[in-house]
């Protein structure tokens, strides 16, 4: 005897279809024109469903933005993950998953919504905040690893982790504004090798210094 459908899973796989045609258009959207030049009458148009849909799953564009924002940070920290896994040891890692970094803050989505706009539309903290499971984890425990396997009473993990992370950040937006984004990228990958061998002592990984 065949069952009949279930209402309520019916209803949830429509509220998940909605609220992905709303992430994907308004990401779309923010990477085309920015945060502030992004229209909600747009988004909803494009994603096509109503303004209540809209409002239903978030509260205002600016929700809308972090929601946004939280799935190109998830998908920079598994780029990162995955691009340090087969390092072989962890300061090689690090360069390695800082290398991935700056490689995923070439794409422009990630350029203009992680780097340009988020700190400006949701301010300094709320970055930070929204980030920590993400970036910022990875950092850290990138950071740890490294300290674990070369002790030093001078560095501790917490504050070389925001020291690291913002010297990143610049250095992403740094090779994306530079004429020449290819020769930008060899220069910075050569003092990111120095910047970190100087901090946490010579890499003993070949592929870590061939690449520089």
């Amino acid at each position: 005897m065949s069952r009949a459908p279930n209402p309520a899973r019916t209803q949830a796989e429509r509220l998940a279809a909605t609220r992905a045609a709303l992430l994907k258009e308004a990401r779309a959207l923010f990477t085309a024109e920015g945060y502030e030049a992004a229209g909600t009458e747009e988004i909803v148009k494009r994603a096509k469903v109503t303004r209540g849909a809209l409002y239903h799953h978030f509260r205002d564009k600016r929700d809308l933005f972090e929601a946004v924002f939280t799935e190109v940070a998830r998908g920079i920290a598994a780029s990162i993950d995955e691009t340090s896994a087969p390092a072989s040891d962890p300061l090689a890692a690090l360069i390695e998953g800082t290398r991935g970094f700056l490689d995923t803050c070439l794409d422009p989505t990630v350029r203009r919504i992680y780097l340009i706009d988020a700190p400006s539309v949701l301010g300094w903290h709320r970055w930070r905040e929204l980030d920590a499971p993400h970036n910022v984890r990875s950092l850290r425990e990138g950071v740890a690893a490294v300290l674990a396997a070369r002790p030093d009473p001078a560095l501790r993990v917490e504050p070389v982790t925001f020291l690291l992370s913002g010297a990143f950040n610049e250095a992403a937006l740094w090779i994306a504004e530079a004429k020449d984004e290819k020769a930008a990228r060899r220069e910075m990958d050569r003092a990111l090798l120095q910047l970190m061998e100087r901090l946490f002592g010579p890499s003993r990984s070949p592929r870590a210094r061939a690449r520089a």
